[in-house]
């Protein structure tokens, strides 16, 4: 993994995970040029999702099998094909299945960032998953801003029409960049599904750090989802627009993974991860007294981001350093228990903002940050130390 193949990595990952978003902000547009209302608009961000977590489940442990450096071009490809027809969809219906296929082929980036972990000499693993996971989140943040950009400027069909050239630009640059790698194993189909959950089993380190993640991402979604009613109602009463422009400040994640990544080649990512539930911590303790105050919140933002992207990271490692031939499968156990926490965060949020607003969610921000630190510390001597993975798995 050379610096250049993981910066390669890293834009490729970031466009991939970015075809999740580009609707989000620009609803609007497309239901009034298709002449459907907003309502019926607002599923197709759901419909690409729900693609996507099919996809995870039943495409991302491909990666284990196949030759990768066919199977990310050609999802690369299939992916364009998809954006291609979002751009020419003549109806909601059309736009609809278009975006379905769409979630199901834009796992790239998934399996991108398993091949990384493979390719990356054990000293740097670290450093070079956490430039490939740094690639995702700067797509994801970046995905509504030049969504918003592009479509405002030059209508959403040129949006998507840019993004499959982009796809097919970088399916391109991959199947010359990837080197050839055997399969790590051979098995059919539903073996191969099947182990996911052998593979999660088999590995107790695997299901404390899937805990731990899963931990993680009911608590970022659940700050987030509630920021949209705080930031909405008064004393704020912010637009769309200008509540959009406090995810800016999630960049400070990115860095932070850049770090975390560092960490972890050193040793010392077991220790930075209760370092980061007790920053979470602090900001959620923080957030009870944001008030009327912007800044506050900000930093509160910036607190709760660094702490939570830079444990994800930790927790990538961990798995990828735990079998050599199973990454793929990990990632996508990993992705699940992300999805199902990113969901229970939401409805969370949604649920504990009618009975107690602000104040009802950073409470339960605080305790799942203590429930994160009691599963750390009975951990941290045992289930969650990474013995060596060696070429069978074992």
């Amino acid at each position: 993994m050379s610096r250049r193949l993981t910066f390669l990595f890293a834009v490729a990952a970031g466009a991939a995970i970015a075809n999740l978003y580009w609707t989000q902000p620009i609803l609007n547009l497309v239901a009034a040029d298709l002449d459907a209302p907003i309502s019926t608009a607002g599923w197709l961000v759901t419909v690409t999702q729900l693609g996507y977590a099919l996809s995870v489940l039943l495409l991302v442990p491909l990666g284990d099998v196949l030759d990768r450096r066919r199977f990310v071009p050609t999802m690369l490809l299939a992916s364009a094909a998809a954006l291609l027809l979002c751009a020419l969809a003549p109806s909601i219906g059309v736009l609809f299945v278009a975006l379905g296929m769409l979630g199901v082929t834009t796992i790239s980036g998934q399996v991108l960032t398993s091949l990384a972990g493979d390719l990356a000499a054990d000293a740097r693993r670290g450093r070079v998953v956490a430039t490939v996971g740094s690639g995702t989140l700067t797509g994801i943040l970046a995905a509504r801003t030049i969504s918003g950009l592009v479509a405002g400027t030059a209508g959403w069909r040129t949006l998507f029409a840019v993004a499959a050239g982009v796809a097919v630009l970088l399916a391109v640059l991959l199947r010359r960049a990837i080197p050839p790698l055997a399969p790590r194993t051979r098995m059919s189909y539903p073996a191969l599904i099947a182990s996911v959950g052998v593979v999660v089993l088999r590995e107790r380190t695997a299901r404390w750090t899937l805990v731990l993640s899963a931990i993680g991402f009911v608590t970022f979604t659940m700050l987030w989802t509630a920021l949209t009613f705080l930031l909405s109602e008064p004393p704020f009463g912010y637009p769309a627009p200008v509540i959009g422009a406090f995810g800016l400040a999630g960049l400070a994640g990115v860095l932070a993974v850049q770090h975390a990544g560092r960490l972890y080649d050193r040793g010392r990512s077991l220790a930075a991860t209760g370092a980061a539930w007790l920053l979470a911590l602090a900001a959620f303790g923080c957030a009870a007294f944001v008030g009327r105050s912007v800044l506050l919140l900000v930093i509160v933002i910036i607190g709760v981001d660094v702490a939570l992207q830079g444990q994800a990271m930790f927790h990538r490692a961990r798995l990828f350093a735990l079998s050599a031939e199973a990454r793929s499968r990990l990632s996508t156990a990993l992705s699940t228990s992300n999805w199902v926490g990113g969901a229970v965060g939401s409805a969370a949020a949604t649920v504990l903002w009618p009975v107690g607003g602000w104040t009802a969610v950073t409470v339960a921000g605080m305790v799942l940050c203590c429930g994160a630190l009691i599963v750390w510390a009975l951990g941290r001597r045992g289930p969650l130390v990474v013995h060596p993975a060696v070429p069978d798995g074992r």
